[in-house]
């Protein structure tokens, strides 16, 4: 990396890590301007401008659940289950991200505090309550702080997917984190070929296809690339920091519903002992269960055992 995006990286990763000591006195800002957000045909507006694209489907007097994706996707890497629960008779809903798919591509606000609160615009948008909160990966963060921010008076239950909780990034105070050096990487090889970088992810270590005796699956593949291509440069950039900085251990603190973590134990992107298995320190009441051989893209190459897991938690 050179000087300048270092210097650039560094104010990201300040920003992230600040945000996870000021999340809990936003609270108060953060509900009243997810109280403003408005629906115009399939997206929802926030308070700043952004226009969130949202799908809605099953019956909409179902059981609700919300879906949030993971860094550089969209709503679509959601489908398979979506699709499943709404046929079980459940309302799902699932938004792009800002700066993701078919929402807007904001220049600032590409943080885990916006995220959250645009989780909170949709829902509120909605009036959708009794909510199953799902997050994979990034989407993970973002239920973790939208619960740290916004509480869980809409919350039914919570369900973590190969998520970044509770602290990705090796800090003093966080011994258990991954090194800075893997966050530089993925922002070098974004600003170098950020096109390349997605098809290496996908043809390597996300769905597995790196380990002896996989079969790569080109359909996965592309639909990843493409995804990540229809994001903007600068939001996946400073997603980065976003998903790799932001301490979400007080959020997980504040978890007081019924919670789900589900993990690929062969996750070579968001390793299981750096993060499912952490959980329960801070969500004394969460069920870990871990997909012996899975890669990060278990919502893909393990979609029905997944879809079955989320249906057995959603009746229990």
């Amino acid at each position: 990396m050179n000087a300048i995006t270092r210097t650039f990286a560094a104010s990201l990763l300040a920003i992230a890590l600040q945000a996870g000591f000021t999340a809990a006195a936003a609270q108060p800002a953060a509900a009243a301007q997810a109280a403003t957000a408005t629906i115009e045909g399939n997206y929802i507006v926030t308070y700043d401008n952004v226009r969130l694209y949202y799908k809605d489907w099953g019956p909409k007097d179902g059981p609700v659940v919300t879906f949030s994706h993971g860094w550089p996707l969209n709503s679509d890497s959601w489908e398979s289950q979506m699709l499943f629960l709404a046929d079980q008779g459940y309302r799902v809903v699932a938004h792009d991200r800002r700066g993701h798919g078919r929402s807007s591509q904001p220049w600032d606000g590409n943080d885990m505090d916006h995220y959250a609160d645009d989780l909170a615009a949709v829902i509120n948008a909605l009036d959708l309550r009794d909510v199953t909160v799902v997050g994979f990966s990034t989407g993970g963060g973002e239920v973790a702080r939208y619960i740290g921010r916004h509480g869980t008076a809409r919350v039914k239950k919570a369900v973590l997917v190969g998520a970044v909780t509770p602290f990705m990034l090796n800090t003093a105070g966080n011994p258990d984190g991954l090194p800075i050096g893997n966050f530089d990487g993925l922002r070098e090889g974004s600003t170098t070929n950020r096109s390349q970088l997605y098809l290496d992810i996908a043809s390597g270590p996300f769905f597995g296809y790196n380990r002896p005796g996989a079969t790569p699956n080109q359909a996965l593949i592309q639909s990843f690339w493409v995804q990540g291509m229809q994001a903007g440069h600068k939001n996946t950039y400073d997603s980065i920091a976003a998903f790799s900085a932001t301490d979400f251990r007080g959020d997980l603190a504040k978890f007081d519903v019924p919670t789900l973590v589900v993990h690929g134990g062969d996750d070579q992107i968001v390793p299981p002992a750096a993060s499912a298995e952490l959980v329960p320190r801070h969500v004394k009441h969460a069920e870990v269960i871990l997909y012996p051989g899975g890669p990060h893209g278990i919502t893909d190459t393990h979609k029905d055992r997944l879809n079955q897991d989320l249906l057995d938690f959603l009746r229990d």
